[in-house]
């Protein structure tokens, strides 16, 4: 049977949802509140939280397609890509997921049947493997499902044992593999021979069972979970009767629209590969909110958009070409994931900037390298060669040595990253990544908030933490974490900071300063005066004020996020913001500086529909359903399957959780105090609403009102004040400059006067007064035009720094070099300088030793001429 990649990715997902899993959509690439990864990697990934227990899910069963990249940190394929078979920046992980539920038997029976029954795959050409010391997996593949003994190999390696970090959720896995038949090279797993490419492992079920301690001791966890994957793409292969990755139908029509922007017709070429694979990563990544840089994750992305460009010049591209790839992109994977459809400008976008940016530097780079290939001396590039094609010519390393190795040849990894250590620290910063999950405290509650009607309630205390463990009571003066099983308090969470206020008991109250979620309980922290102890009851007290703010800018954020779309364009997103009582930030993908006629556009449309007092109003819907309806979603948030969808009038749709006005009237004014540019393609807006933003005008226009006073106008005449100010200072400025320059002149003819003969040969040398540094070059240019053949020795001392300038007339630079003598004459005050063999400059910093020091350079040159 023959399936396209996209009937086999919906197969899987229905095939499992029949089965009782509930289908979660991918995730992002950035992994949201995971400081442990540097991208996505697998599609457990998104369910990290309820595996360690700290979030609950509706559902314990779940199907998934999860898009991965291993392109950096641990887990990075990229050397690789395009070499072999199946390795890739970007792929797909089809996955199904028990969260205490079913274990190992019905894992084994789910992936059974679905590789046999629903893709009919012949069950002689598959072969499993289980960890060695696991008899149950054995005995479940031997005796339930009936493969052979000889089919079941025992593996006893890091292979068939996973785990989550070095500490934490693990199991033994169990891996099915696909026998591509014995044309093929290659031996089954656990021989010399399993590197080939015969036995391909298409799926591995992971059996979590364990919790590894620090110590290396394994407890049995009280709910064992399944964690499976399969790559879609190797899948995808076998289905297609293909041996390669990149010769199924995804692939192929990618390959062939980067054949047709490059202009080239062998759809064999190995670049073409690369290409293709890294527009989907590139995509993707993008799409999700990475942008180029220099740094962590923005690194990686311009490392993968400079490889792709690289390997397009090389088949002979004359132009900028790998953006025109995100339309076949669509076309392939759009229907699978829509956001993908929906961002296509900025992803357009963001590669052309990046790729023009590259490509003016490329040509030159790459002939700075053949140059070095062409007279090199052995099998090794130098790493300075290296380091200068990265610094000068922003060549990633791995760049470089993709040239290399098309060539036989190596490069110098040790001498680069010697000469490269600050910057390659600063690229790998973001994937240096770890924690200890058995030291992450876990709150196995679940606090009900209440505070959408009210700042004021009432709860009870089911958790108290001190010192980062759990415990009985606090006392007077400790601060730690309070959690109650319903709350009025906003738990920080898209952007809107935590709230704080006082929590009441009988012995005592606690401070709150903030909110912030541990799972799904509401941690409250602060210090408690008197007493507070687990099981008794709290009046909980926002502080309404800060709350009342806090729901004007949120709301307001709302509004500007419409108003950024409807003036900007339809590719603006969210990329990030934060609220606070004082102030707002939101960041948005957008090209270039909004410029001032935009952004009062932009605060006019906000305060029209503030002036427009729509009432908010809020919805519980089904994620898709809110979807559906044209709601926005907020980048990097995870969403439960309810979401709650706030609406202000025709305006403003978006999916959020926060605190908000009643109606749009409530946020009084508002107003922009900054934009500026953030990352490539990312601007941020700051802005300030009610009481702050009238505060701020009043402010603004005492400061025009005080201003108008100094000068004499009102504040509506400032402008044309200032410009007049402006337009006399440049007038004085110019004829005090043109006085300078006639002064200085006089003075250099006078000096000539000065000059001494040594050996026929006409020597200035003086220490002026009341010259300023950046004169010195035009006195000594003048100087040299009046004294025919000469040198000249110019001095200045001021605030503690020595200025010197030294001149040959051209024809005595065969005899006298100017760089020379200035530096001797530095020398001796504390400096160095150089330039040309005619002039040259030097600077110091001990004026006292100047006029010793000039006295020196007559008998210095008389040795010379």
């Amino acid at each position: 049977m023959t399936l396209s990649t996209a009937d086999i990715r919906q197969k899987f997902i229905d095939y499992f949802k029949t089965h009782g899993h509930q289908p979660v959509a991918s995730s992002s690439l950035v992994p949201a509140d995971d400081p442990t990864l540097l991208f996505t990697n697998a599609g457990m990934n998104q369910f990290k939280d309820v595996f360690l227990g700290s979030e609950k899910r509706s559902y314990s069963r779940a199907v998934s397609s999860q898009r991965c990249v291993r392109a950096g940190g641990k887990h990075n394929d990229l050397e690789n890509v395009g070499y072999t078979a199946r390795h890739h920046t970007f792929f797909e992980m089809l996955g199904n997921f028990s969260f205490g539920d079913y274990f190992k038997k019905e894992a084994i029976e789910f992936s059974w049947n679905f590789l046999t029954q629903e893709l009919k795959l012949p069950k002689d050409k598959l072969l499993v493997t289980v960890f060695a010391e696991d008899d149950e997996a054995f005995d479940i593949w031997e005796k339930h499902i009936g493969v052979p003994k000889e089919k079941i190999i025992r593996i006893n390696t890091s292979d068939n044992f996973w785990s989550m970090g070095d500490t934490g959720p693990c199991g033994p896995c169990s891996e099915i593999f696909y026998d591509h038949g014995a044309h093929i090279w290659g031996g089954p797993p656990g021989t010399p021979e399993e590197d080939g490419d015969r036995f391909i492992e298409i799926w591995n079920l992971v059996f979590m069972q364990f919790n590894k301690q620090s110590d290396g001791t394994m407890e049995p966890l009280p709910k064992p979970s399944i964690d499976t994957g399969m790559g879609l793409e190797r899948i995808s292969a076998i289905m297609q009767n293909v041996h390669s990755n990149y010769e199924i139908d995804l692939f192929q029509n990618l390959i062939k629209a980067a054949a047709d922007v490059v202009g080239t017709t062998d759809l064999e070429d190995k670049s073409l590969r690369v290409i293709a694979d890294h527009i989907r990563s590139c995509g993707f990544l993008v799409c999700d909110g990475v942008m180029p840089s220099n740094e962590g994750r923005g690194y990686v992305l311009r490392r993968i958009i400079r490889r792709a460009v690289r390997h397009g010049y090389k088949l002979g591209a004359s132009d900028i070409f790998f953006y025109k790839l995100v339309a076949a992109l669509c076309n392939e994977m759009g229907q699978a994931y829509p956001e993908l459809v929906d961002q296509q400008p900025v992803i357009e976008k963001v590669l052309r900037v990046e790729e023009e940016q590259f490509s003016k530097t490329l040509a030159r780079g790459m002939a700075m390298l053949n140059d070095t290939l062409a007279g090199l001396e052995g099998d090794t590039v130098p790493g300075d060669v290296v380091f200068k094609l990265y610094d000068t010519y922003g060549f990633p390393v791995d760049l470089t040595n993709d040239v290399a190795r098309e060539q036989d040849l190596k490069i110098d990894e040790a001498g680069f990253e010697a000469a490269m250590q600050a910057q390659r620290e600063r690229a790998q910063q973001a994937s240096q990544f770890g924690t200890n999950y058995n030291e992450m405290l876990r709150i196995d509650q679940q606090t009900e908030f209440t505070g959408y009607s009210g700042v004021e309630g009432q709860g009870k205390v089911v958790e108290l933490i001190f010192d980062n463990q759990l415990c009985d009571s606090l006392q007077d003066g400790q601060e730690g974490v309070v959690v109650l099983d319903q709350t009025p308090f906003y738990a920080e969470s898209g952007g809107q900071i935590g709230d704080k206020g006082i929590l009441k008991v009988a012995n005592g109250e606690f401070a709150v300063t903030d909110t912030q979620k541990m799972g799904n309980a509401f941690a409250h922290r602060g210090r408690v005066i008197g007493e507070i102890r687990k099981g008794e009851t709290v009046t909980a007290t926002v502080d309404a004020s800060n709350r009342d703010a806090i729901k004007k800018n949120h709301s307001a954020t709302h509004l500007l996020h419409a108003a950024l779309r409807e003036i900007l364009g339809e590719h603006v997103t969210q990329k990030g913001s934060l609220v606070e009582a004082s102030r707002m930030r939101f960041d948005f993908s957008h090209f270039e500086g909004v410029t001032a006629d935009q952004l009062q556009h932009i605060e006019a449309r906000v305060n029209e529909e503030i002036r427009a007092n729509h009432q908010l109003n809020t919805e519980l819907m089904e994620l898709d359903e809110a979807k559906a309806s044209g709601a926005m979603a907020l980048f990097g948030e995870k969403y439960d399957e309810k979401v709650r969808v706030v609406t202000m009038g025709n305006f403003s749709v978006e999916l959020c959780g926060g605190t908000h006005v009643a109606r749009t009237g409530e946020i009084g004014l508002f107003k922009i105090i900054a934009e500026s540019g953030i990352a490539s393609g990312v601007r941020r807006i700051e802005a300030i609403t009610g009481e702050a933003a009238v505060a701020y005008v009043q402010s603004q226009q005492s400061l025009l009102n005080r201003l108008g006073g100094l000068l004499k106008t009102d504040a509506q005449g400032l402008y044309e004040r200032v410009c007049g100010l402006q337009t006399q200072n440049k007038e004085l400025e110019k004829a005090l400059n043109s006085a300078k320059q006639k002064l200085v002149s006089q003075q250099g003819a006078d000096m000539l006067s000065q000059a001494k003969d040594i050996n026929g040969v006409k020597v200035l040398v003086a220490q002026l007064e009341g010259v300023e540094a950046k004169a010195l070059r035009g006195m000594m240019d003048d100087l040299k035009n009046r004294i025919g053949e000469g040198v000249l020795v110019l001095g200045v001392a001021a605030d503690g720094k020595v200025n010197l300038i030294a001149g040959v007339t051209q024809g005595l630079t065969n005899k006298v070099k100017a760089g020379e003598l200035v530096n001797m004459v530095a020398a001796q005050v504390g400096g160095k300088g150089g330039g040309r063999p005619d002039m040259a400059q030097a600077g110091g910093d001990s004026p006292e030793n100047l006029a010793s020091a000039l006295e020196s350079v007559t008998p210095w040159l008389a040795d010379k001429l």
